[in-house]
């Protein structure tokens, strides 16, 4: 799984290179989930996740403050969880998930992303299935072994636990993320390199150096859409 780890890394660096998108997109998403129920992170797990996914974009705690006092307040503002699939050149898969208060712009510039930049859109299920929803927590300062050991301690069986370069992964069921981050805090560990509710590809592929190129100026068309919150893909980029 390390690439699919590298995919997620090469994601997270492209979204660092812009604060400003990144931080405008967590704002959307923590004010999202504090309006869903309750604003307390303590009792609201879906707005923990986002708030423990901010941390790890280095999202400043004033933001997530406002997104959720703003949640707080009198706003009527609603947004719609939606997600979009389509191919990108030479058998590329792409996921889009999109957070909107209007589903036909959202719709027709997602659209639009994909047909002027040699995609084209599929109907629902044409490209989730060659995927897995996995959940993906990254820390430093503890080997493969010790996490291993550490998790069954707390009687939690992961998919996969990996150690590249100073960090070690853990790859787990969707419904395990709580479990396993818990496990690490009641350990002392507080901070991750990656905290994550994802989609992997079952399988990558490594694409031509031109469609290569095709394929990342689609991912960026689609990344600078406002209503994109996170997009998931079977490209190996490493490469």
């Amino acid at each position: 799984m390390g690439r699919k780890w590298n995919n997620i890394k090469y994601k997270k660096a492209a979204k660092d290179a812009n604060t400003s998108r990144i931080y405008a997109k967590f704002g959307r998403e923590l004010y999202a989930a504090a309006r869903r129920g309750d604003p307390d992170p303590e009792t609201n797990q879906a707005l923990k996740l986002v708030i423990e996914r901010a941390k790890t974009y280095n999202v400043p705690k004033a933001i997530i403050d406002r997104a959720i006092e703003k949640a707080k307040g009198n706003s009527d503002e609603t947004f719609e969880e939606l997600r979009y699939e389509g191919f990108g050149p030479n058998g590329s898969m792409i996921i889009v998930d999109t957070l909107t208060n209007n589903v036909n712009r959202t719709a027709a510039e997602v659209r639009a992303a994909f047909n002027k930049n040699g995609g084209n859109m599929g109907v629902s299920g044409s490209v989730s299935y060659m995927f897995d929803a996995t959940a993906v927590l990254g820390i430093e300062g503890k080997s493969a072994e010790e996490v291993l050991e550490l998790l069954m301690e707390s009687d939690i069986d992961v998919r996969d636990i990996i150690e590249e370069d100073d960090t070690v992964i853990v790859y787990a069921e969707p419904d395990q993320f709580h479990d396993v981050q818990l496990a690490f805090k009641n350990a002392g560990i507080t901070e991750f390199a990656v905290a994550e509710l994802t989609m992997l590809p079952k399988n990558e592929i490594v694409l031509p150096e031109d469609a290569q190129a095709q394929f990342e100026k689609l991912i960026d068309a689609l990344d600078d859409l406002e209503d994109v919150q996170q997009i998931y893909h079977n490209v190996d980029l490493e490469e």
